[in-house]
């Protein structure tokens, strides 16, 4: 087999492609020949030992992966030679050949291909928790998407037009704004990269005029930084933001906001609510299956790479330049 491994401490110029005993299932595991797998943000920040999630070097980067069973561990039922399945891995993704327990695995739908089922589960796993379990988000209210071009947001975009929500994506340029557009977004909003007081005041007085009425309902933001205290600010009355994630930097909220919006801030980490409520996870599954047959999602699938350019990927990743999902193939 063949995987990319991180030998060292650092970014995606440390990453070395290796030659590797093609593994075999233990007890309850499967033998997964990978034939596609997603990148995603976290991949770049386990490189760096960033992530809280701090595998023994070396290792594959690389947390979603579809592919087909070639062997069978002793236990494993449900599961035979030749399904193919999706599964979130947390790590050792980028190879062609990869172990994991039966029970991450999840059987994929006749129609779905292999690029879609490696950029599927992640992002829209993300997205639908955020808006589904944490936000309660309704028909008729109003959504706004920080970083809505990227691979969880775009995620939102569709399932907050599913929901019924009008959408309001907040992004850094004119190309992502007419990409979120194209993907279902009502409205679309082009940040600044550097923000001082007055610039966070005209982002929020812009996101209100979006929104009209009182303000946003929904806070999904992915991005972090100086850009969540005027999104906070731009919210009605009981809304919620969501806190996904923090690429430019964990900011620091005046509390005194939530107490004059009686709006509510709620954490959204998906993979510890797939492990602590697995029954409420297999019921999302089923949502994100159906509205994908529905032909209501589908995953904005921007660039693809081989194997041997997962540091190229990483890099497009790490710098923002990701519109949508990057995918890695194994052909």
């Amino acid at each position: 087999m063949k995987a990319m491994l991180s030998v060292a401490v650092g970014g995606p110029e440390t990453l070395e492609l290796t030659e590797l005993p093609d593994p075999a299932p233990g007890k309850g595991e499967l033998l997964i020949r990978v034939r596609a797998a997603g990148v995603n943000f976290p991949d770049t920040l386990m490189i760096r030992d960033l992530y809280q999630m701090k595998p023994p070097r070396p290792f594959a980067p690389g947390g979603e992966v579809a592919g087909e069973v070639l062997a069978l561990g002793d236990g494993v039922r449900g599961f035979a030679v030749g399904d193919r399945v999706l599964a979130l891995t947390g790590h050792g993704g980028f190879a062609t050949h990869l172990t994991l327990k039966a029970t991450t695995a999840v059987k994929i739908p006749d129609g779905m291909p292999y690029e879609d089922a490696a950029c599927f589960i992640f992002t829209y796993g993300t997205s639908h928790h955020a808006l589904k379990d944490r936000a309660g988000l309704k028909a008729g209210e109003t959504l706004l998407i920080l970083g809505a071009a990227g691979g969880v947001g775009a995620a939102a975009i569709e399932l907050g037009k599913a929901a019924g929500a009008k959408v309001i994506a907040a992004v850094s340029s004119e190309e992502k704004t007419e990409f979120c557009r194209r993907i279902g977004a009502d409205e679309a909003l082009i940040y600044p990269r550097e923000l001082d007081r007055d610039a966070q005041k005209a982002l929020s007085g812009e996101i209100k005029r979006l929104a009209g009425g009182e303000g946003v309902n929904v806070v999904y933001d992915a991005v972090g930084g100086d850009y969540a205290e005027p999104a906070l600010r731009a919210m009605a009355w009981q809304g919620r933001y969501l806190v996904v994630g923090f690429p430019a930097g964990i900011p620091k909220i005046p509390l005194n906001l939530t107490l004059l919006k009686g709006c509510q801030i709620v954490g959204v980490f998906w993979g510890a609510s797939v492990f602590r409520d697995p029954q409420g996870h297999a019921e999302n599954m089923t949502d994100l299956f159906r509205l994908y047959g529905d032909g209501r999602i589908k995953p904005q699938i921007s660039v693809r790479f081989p194997l041997k350019e997962v540091p190229q990927a990483l890099t497009l990743m790490q710098d923002r330049k990701v519109m949508g999902k990057v995918v890695i193939t194994m052909e």
